[in-house]
């Protein structure tokens, strides 16, 4: 779940918008973590965990490649292997075209039998999908 969170937020940076810190809170409203205006990503403690670039590509703290999220929605691992899409009305699905749930335009991310599991703010929310249904590691 650790790198799961990492790859995520740091995915979520790639189409955020700049100037203030997004949130993301699991489905208990707990703080998972946040990015920053620079492409910075911190966890709920306020540690610094990675950063994406303005291209897509996802860093961990060490400058290692995690992943990557292309403008059309394809996320991919670190060896450029396809692990599925999200699609611009905000459906997951699998590299096997396989549905995984959604995730609404305000925010709320939900399995695919439709129980809450999340949500995200101050973000273009269809992103944070990656981080409750891709497992980049």
């Amino acid at each position: 779940m650790v790198y799961r969170l990492i790859i995520a937020l740091l995915m979520f940076l790639f189409v955020a918008s700049s100037g203030y810190a997004q949130s993301f809170r699991d489905n208990n409203n707990m703080l998972l973590g946040k990015v920053e205006s620079d492409g910075t990503v911190r966890n709920a403690n306020n540690i610094r965990i990675g950063k994406v670039s303005e291209d897509g590509t996802i860093r961990d703290s060490n400058n290692m490649k995690l992943g990557s999220i292309e403008k059309d929605g394809t996320i991919r691992d670190k060896n450029n292997m396809r692990l599925g899409t999200i699609s611009s009305d905000g459906v997951v699905r699998d590299n096997n075209n396989m549905r995984l749930g959604t995730i609404s335009y305000d925010g709320v991310i939900r399995n695919n039998n439709n129980m809450r599991i999340g949500t995200v703010s101050g973000i273009n929310t269809k992103y944070a999908a990656v981080l409750f249904f891709f497992n980049l590691f």
